[in-house]
């Protein structure tokens, strides 16, 4: 048997369903004749991908590969048929919240007077990778150490730490804060896409608790809120300015790595172009551990 397009797209829908009988409705087809799709996809691979013992219908873990495989087959093969696209390649650039900070103005007006051909498309996507393992985006600007199989990464910078504050904190009236100063403090965390955790003090002088966010929305609004104090890095007061927060310079964590990231093989022809032009917006950087 060889494998069709529908396998992939049943595959994909009763993952993101978590329910064969969701996706079917999803696929407009019957619950039986999907389950055939799953099995013959799963004979043909020689693996298990869905574990369907469990109440809820899980992913096993070869199934969770195959799954970030998947949607880039299925991406792919959408993109090359798109009418929309035939008279240029959009080139999309991921990122989880910052982007390259204050550089990003730069990079995308150098890119438009470089490349006028190649539409860049700059896409925030609330994701560990910015989209990237999903086949959503080209490359990604990713903080933090970079584990995603299938992933190659270049360092472009480094950058410091700053201390997120509602506006009306008493640690607001500072100019300059140490990361002891949060101890007494709770903490938002990003537990998606974030950089920040207690894990970053010392064990006996950590922030007294934590606050789990999903996105940058969420965790803008609860420091806004008074609900909690955050820890970012200089990139974020350019991109995510709030009327109800401040930020100040934080000493004593260590500054957070900044990686173009892209997936390992083929790629959009343009990567190589927008990847130099990254490194010259922000040769001014450091690009070793200060």
């Amino acid at each position: 048997m060889s494998v069709e397009l529908r396998h992939l797209h049943a595959f994909l829908a009763i993952a993101e369903e978590g329910s064969i009988t969701r996706a079917a409705a999803r696929l407009h087809t019957g619950q039986p004749a999907l389950s055939r799709t799953l099995a013959q996809l799963e004979a043909h691979l020689g693996l298990r991908l869905v574990d369907r013992s469990t109440h809820h219908l899980e992913l096993t873990p070869a199934g969770r590969v195959f799954h970030d495989r998947a949607a880039l087959a299925v991406d792919a093969v959408r993109t090359a048929l798109d009418p929309a696209g035939l008279g240029s390649w959009p080139l999309r650039l991921g990122h989880p919240w910052a982007a390259l900070g204050a550089d990003t103005v730069p990079l995308l007006r150098r890119w438009d007077e470089l490349h006028p051909a190649v539409p860049l498309e700059l896409r925030r996507i609330d994701d560990s990778t910015a989209g990237l393992t999903r086949g959503l985006v080209d490359a990604a600007l990713l903080r933090g150490e970079v584990g995603a199989p299938g992933v190659e990464t270049e360092l472009l910078l480094y950058e410091d730490r700053v201390a997120v504050l509602p506006a009306d904190s008493p640690l607001a009236a500072r100019e300059v804060l140490a990361a002891a100063e949060l101890a007494e403090c709770r903490l938002a965390v990003n537990t998606v896409s974030g950089t920040s955790s207690p894990a970053l003090w010392p064990p006996q002088a950590r922030p007294r608790g934590t606050l789990e966010v999903a996105n940058t929305d969420e965790w803008l609004t609860a420091i806004a809120a008074g609900r909690a104090v955050g820890v970012s890095t200089v990139a974020t007061p350019s991109i995510h300015s709030h009327p109800a927060i401040v930020y100040r310079p934080l000493t004593g964590l260590p500054p957070v790595p900044v990686y173009f990231a892209r997936r390992r093989g083929p790629g959009h022809p343009a990567l190589p172009a927008l990847l130099s032009l990254a490194r010259e917006v922000t040769a001014h950087h450091a690009r070793t551990t200060p």
